[in-house]
C-alpha cells in the first residue's frame, strides 16, 4: 500500500506537517518495501484550490492513504472522490516515519 505522508521537508526524517494542502513536500512510501519518494507541493504558493491540487498530486501518484494534521472540505472531498483514506490528526512533533509505523501498528 502507497501511504502518502504531509511533510515539512523530503526525507523519512522530516517533521508531519499539520497543513495538508500548503506543506512542503509529500512523501510517499512503499508499507511493504518501506521505500519511499519526496514530492514536491506545487499548490503550496497557491492562492486557492491548494488542497484539491494536492489531492490530484498524490492520486496521481497512486497513494491509497494520507496522513496529515488537518484536511480542509474541498481537500477532503477530491481525496474521497480519489479513494483515498484519510488519517488526521498527526502534528508536527512526530516524524514522516514515526507517523507511519504508528498508523502501520495501530492499522492491525
Amino acid at each position: 500500500m502507497k501511504i502518502a505522508v504531509s511533510a515539512t521537508g523530503g526525507s523519512l526524517s522530516a517533521k508531519v506537517s499539520e497543513q495538508f494542502g500548503r506543506c512542503a513536500c509529500f512523501i510517499i512510501i512503499d508499507s511493504e518495501t518501506m521505500k519511499w519518494v519526496p514530492i514536491s507541493n506545487p499548490a503550496l504558493g497557491s492562492k486557492g484550490g491548494a488542497g484539491v491540487e494536492a489531492a490530484k498530486l498524490i492520486a496521481n501518484n497512486g497513494a491509497e492513504v494520507v496522513l496529515t494534521g488537518s484536511v480542509g472540505p474541498n481537500a477532503e472531498a477530491a481525496l474521497k472522490a480519489a479513494g483515498i483514506k484519510i488519517v488526521t490528526g498527526f502534528s508536527e512533533t512526530k516524524t514522516v516515519k514515526e507517523a507511519v509505523e504508528e498508523y502501520l501498528k495501530n492499522k492491525e
